[in-house]
């Protein structure tokens, strides 16, 4: 009898076995990448906190966001997506994720949405360029909140001249240091990390400059 050979399979196709996509893991983290772009765009008071909820949607942990509107596996599927890529969350006048952000949640989704918790940190804390080092920071953990349209604690974050007012007076070191007599920002979550604090420290130290 002849021999009889199985064709290999090409990365990311068909597996015939399970009739499921294989999706290769590209290294998403749920609680270091994706749990601070949802605390910090959808879940203000009033929108999806654990106390407001509106349809029922909580997006302040992992149990919550994947209990309702999320297609594990399939981000065109998902509710909570879609309603992201069209505009229609966050509300207006709210601003809305970039589309770096937008694709990311789409690319955990179709991952499988997994619960990646104690992810090492992807930090530089000599990267105090504020383009490349900064301003990502500040979108990740405080525009959501801190915007034009808010205008939360009469701070806004969404452009450089405001970042810079209160880097220059403080208030942006004191706040995210977690200082007595200061608010907590973020006012949930994990908050900055060590080595994202220096970076500002070293930014802010340099005279804050728009580089």
């Amino acid at each position: 009898m002849a021999c009889k050979h199985d064709l290999p399979k090409p990365a990311g196709s068909l597996n015939t076995d399970t009739t499921t996509q294989v999706v290769p893991d590209t290294g998403i983290c749920f609680e270091r990448d994706i749990l601070p772009v949802f605390i910090t765009y959808c879940t203000r008071s009033g929108c999806h906190d654990a106390q407001t909820q509106p349809d029922g949607y909580n997006f302040t942990s992992y149990e919550t966001i994947i209990a309702k509107g999320i297609v594990t596996g399939d981000a065109k599927a998902s509710l909570i997506y879609k309603d992201i890529a069209n505009g229609s969350m966050p509300w207006y006048p709210n601003p809305q994720l970039s589309s770096e952000q937008k694709a990311l949640i789409a690319r955990w989704i179709n991952e499988g949405a997994k619960n990646g918790t104690n992810c090492t940190l992807v930090c530089d804390s000599n990267n105090i360029s504020y383009t490349m080092g900064v301003k990502p920071l500040i979108a990740t953990y405080c525009v959501g909140c801190h915007n034009a349209h808010t205008n939360s604690g009469n701070v806004a974050l969404d452009n450089y001249s405001g970042v810079q007012t209160v880097a220059l007076d403080g208030r942006l070191l004191n706040v995210t240091m977690h200082l007595q007599g200061y608010l907590i920002m973020p006012p949930t979550g994990a908050g900055l990390s060590d080595c994202q604090i220096t970076q500002l420290k070293k930014w802010v130290a340099a005279g804050a400059p728009n580089n």
